[in-house]
């Protein structure tokens, strides 16, 4: 993972915590091809290989317009089909990097959120969203559907009539919506969303990083399996932490009334 990108700004608000800004705002922060690659570059050469001291991530977009205002359809105007279909290797191989990452990972939806941008929304753990985000997946609108994710990840948050509803009009919505319908976890004013997303990861980032990280996996296997099978997997990740010098330094703490000290090991 590089400490630069063209078309994200990283920066590292606390210990263990990495912000990433979706970082075109003069574009509403339109997924380009760089974005994808640059995002591909975060997830899967860097945080999914070696995740160094990160312990949570912050996904938001600069500028107080727009999250991520999905594909850059400039961009992609003339493309014949052999370049889309490239370039849209690369958003799926970013985007799968964001979802298959074993951190715990925040999106701060801080304005617009349409097409992949949504997308991107999805693929995070759960979502924070401002009083006035939008939310759409439009892709049945311009001919094509989405194909990062939207059409599992949603009817997995929202119901399967209420994703059919979304994707087959592809009409935007509001974040009170979201809220109600289980796309995010909180609606926020716009100057408190960012503090609120990095209080909760900060939270996060003091618990143990390997709980944290068996929690996510035996969830996200759990969900995509029969109940006596997620038990299974619940009791494999919990058979890998309690062995942890991590559990040991816990339950120290605790009996000596202070902050535990979580080393990951």
């Amino acid at each position: 993972m590089q400490e630069r990108y063209e078309t994200l700004e990283l920066t590292r608000p606390a210990a263990g915590l990495l912000q990433i800004g979706l970082n075109r705002p003069e574009a509403r922060n339109a997924l380009n091809t760089q974005m994808g690659l640059d995002l591909r570059d975060v997830f899967q050469d860097g945080l999914n290989q070696d995740a160094g001291d990160v312990r949570c991530v912050v996904i938001t977009g600069t500028g107080d317009k727009a999250f991520c205002a999905g594909g850059d359809l400039k961009e992609r105007d003339g493309m014949t089909d052999r370049q889309w279909r490239a370039q849209h290797v690369i958003f799926e191989q970013a985007v799968y990097g964001i979802m298959d990452c074993p951190l715990p990972v925040i999106a701060a939806v801080n304005g617009a959120a349409f097409g992949g941008g949504c997308e991107i929304a999805l693929a995070c753990d759960f979502a924070y969203a401002a009083e006035g985000a939008r939310f759409a997946l439009t892709e049945t609108s311009l001919g094509i559907i989405p194909g990062c994710g939207g059409t599992q990840n949603l009817p997995r948050v929202a119901g399967t009539p209420r994703a059919k509803e979304i994707l087959m009009t592809a009409k935007p919505f509001s974040a009170a919506e979201a809220l109600a319908w289980g796309i995010v976890n909180r609606v926020c004013a716009a100057d408190a969303l960012l503090p609120e997303a990095l209080a909760t990861a900060t939270a996060i980032c003091g618990n143990a990083p390997l709980s944290i990280r068996q929690v996510k996996k035996a969830v996200n296997f759990g969900i995509q399996s029969d109940l006596k099978t997620g038990l299974m997997q619940e009791l494999d990740a919990y058979d890998r932490v309690y062995v942890s010098q991590d559990r040991r330094e816990g339950v120290r703490a605790f009996n000596e009334k202070r902050q535990p000290e979580f080393k990951g090991a």
